[in-house]
């Protein structure tokens, strides 16, 4: 083959992710992996004490947190393993484990939050009085109190959270046959050459100015998943069950109340979005007919939304990257900064390149107590350097949290973290704008804009729209298959596409299987409303606005302890409101008229 994809042991160690870091080697991992299984039954001995005494109450709280972190550590290693090489057993093996065991520290657990709510917020706020190590915890008991209808008695807390790895292995089910069982039949350019189809070469074949290429792999990858669609449905549909069960497991009136409720976020919030994504779809129908005219051909088709509108390829090696974000993220002081370039030149936070086994796409995971890594495919283009600012975004949000916030506080929710990703997209993409005025490089800039917005403004609001048509057909006993799938995602993206853009209704149907997103409840309406609050926090701080950075970085340090709108309040922005979604689509906007204005000099110059 013209073009593989290498073997994980031909990467550099200095573009892999620092494992031993975390654990020296797996021997180590499956030390501390039985030290933790043989001493979480020593938890049960506060089961029925926590209302005892401030005193007893606050050891309870400092010995749960030390387990959760250790918990932490083996579970994260064990996923950052399998997801780097899906093919690896071993690291399967760990993966399995790893999340038994975050079962088990759930069952044996179980017992403390109804324990404290037995307490009584007025005694609760007593003791905070009178033992001062209890008042960081405001927040959490808030929380607590605020969930109360909906935390079951100390036994069915206990079934629930043993029933955890079962209810949620239907995941890794799903991610094994994405991304290790499926075999993608290689892509083939014009000239005849081919080239393999992975998971981590999709994004760069999809770049390619070959449009045979382009066609062939989208056409690959399509297929593979749809030779696979019955399982896929099955998998999904059971997750979409799992949903509902544990919404009427703990009295939500549905699946969507329950998702939300987790973050206090209204549902307003959500229907906003939809709303307002459904009004602006003209923004996105223009865009399509202006690509089509710049690329020159009679028909867009779906895989043409990622090919190059310029000629001048723009090299961009993961050296030059990390320096490009971090001259992007400048506005937020050099301590920021420091830490980030840190991270991706010394420390080995980032898994950069493509292997075979590797897993799709990007993401940013750690605990506190490790690193803040990232897994990516890198691929030495815009787009690359897009996706590791998007995903340092995450991995700063988490190594400010983590030194500004307890464990209990640690964790932030994905309505936030995905603010901070498309933050620094935003602010590394105004540094590149403002860096180069070649009219090749700003088209190429405006791509890797546009082609984020597709991603996290127009297939994420899509995905959103079909997992609550989903998820309110199960609630009602309807049967799901397959077909009924693809039927409702087709029907979705091609009032998206507005006849501006081509593509068979089978191949753009199964556009749902290939997210693993789905298998969290309502995660993928996040990342628009993310996009839309990052961008309304970059305004200011691009232009300099006195106070804009230091309030965005409260944000970031304050991590968990706020509630998501109260955070991003502090911030300055309120999604409670359409505003941010509207002046999101008002920069998508912006983008496509200056697109429009030099494609169309640029053609006019080659006449």
């Amino acid at each position: 083959m013209a073009e593989t994809v290498p073997a994980r042991s031909e990467i550099a160690r200095e573009h892999t992710w620092n494992a031993e870091s975390v654990f020296q080697s797996p021997e180590a991992w499956k030390d501390a992996y039985d030290r933790m299984m043989e001493t979480l039954p020593e938890l049960e001995h506060f089961k029925g004490r926590l209302g005892d005494d401030a005193q007893t109450l606050v050891e309870w709280l400092a010995v749960s947190e030390a387990y959760l972190e250790r918990v932490g550590h083996v579970f994260f290693y064990g996923i950052m393993s399998q997801s780097v090489d899906s093919s690896d057993s071993a690291a399967a093996a760990m993966a399995t484990q790893a999340n038994g065991l975050l079962s088990n520290l759930l069952a044996v657990t179980a017992f403390s939050n109804p324990e404290m709510l037995s307490i009584g917020r007025q005694t609760l706020s007593t003791w905070m009085d009178e033992e001062p190590r209890l008042q960081k915890y405001a927040h959490f008991f808030d929380d607590l109190f605020r969930t109360q209808a909906h935390v079951r008695s100390a036994d069915v807390e206990e079934v629930l959270g043993l029933a955890s790895d079962t209810l949620f292995s239907i995941d890794n089910t799903a991610e094994v046959l994405a991304n290790a069982d499926i075999q993608f039949a290689p892509a083939v350019g014009s000239g005849g050459e081919s080239y393999e189809v992975t998971q981590g070469s999709l994004q760069r074949l999809y770049g390619s100015p070959d449009r045979e290429v382009r066609r062939s792999a989208w056409e690959s990858y399509s297929d593979g998943y749809l030779a696979f669609q019955n399982t896929f449905a099955s998998n999904l549909t059971v997750s979409f069950k799992r949903d509902v069960f544990l919404a009427r497991a703990r009295r939500y009136p549905s699946t969507l109340e329950a998702s939300l409720f987790q973050n206090n976020i209204p549902p307003e919030v959500f229907r906003n979005l939809i709303d307002t994504f459904r009004r602006n779809l003209p923004t996105w129908h223009r865009y399509w007919a202006i690509r089509r005219r710049a690329l020159g051909v009679e028909s867009l088709h779906p895989y043409d939304v990622w090919a190059p509108l310029t000629t001048t390829q723009i090299d961009a090696p993961y050296a030059q990257a990390v320096e490009w974000v971090c001259e992007g993220m400048q506005p937020l002081g050099e301590e920021y900064v420091a830490a980030l370039r840190r991270g991706c030149l010394e420390e080995r936070w980032v898994d950069v390149y493509p292997t075979k086994g590797k897993r799709q796409g990007a993401f940013s995971f750690g605990w506190r107590g490790t690193h803040p890594f990232i897994m990516m495919n890198y691929n030495d283009n815009l787009q690359s350097v897009s996706t590791l600012a998007h995903e340092l975004g995450h991995s700063m949000h988490s190594y400010l949290t983590w030194r500004h916030q307890p464990m209990t506080y640690a964790s932030v929710s994905l309505f936030v973290a995905e603010v901070a990703s498309n933050f620094n997209q935003a602010l590394v993409r105004g540094y590149l704008l403002r860096a180069n005025d070649n009219p090749q490089f700003q088209i190429a800039v405006l791509e890797e804009a546009l082609t984020n917005f597709h991603r996290y403004f127009f297939i994420m609001p899509s995905l959103a729209r079909f997992e609550l048509e989903m998820h309110e057909r199960v609630e009602r006993g309807e049967g799901v298959t397959a077909e009924s799938m693809n039927a409702l995602m087709a029907d979705l993206l091609e009032e998206g596409y507005g006849g501006e853009v081509t593509g068979e209704r089978d191949r753009i149907g199964i556009t749902w299987a290939q997210f693993g997103h789905l298998y969290a409840n309502y995660y993928v309406y996040q990342y628009a409303t993310g996009i839309a609050a990052a961008h309304a926090l970059a305004v200011p701080i691009l232009a300099g606005e006195p106070g804009a950075a230091e309030s965005y970085l409260r944000f970031l340090k304050a991590g968990g302890s706020l509630y998501p709108l109260d955070a991003l309040a502090l911030a300055g922005v309120d999604m409670t409101s359409p505003e941010p979604v509207e002046k999101a689509f008002a920069t998508l906007a912006r983008y496509v008229d200056r697109l429009e204005q030099l494609t169309n000099r640029e053609r006019e110059s080659a006449r």
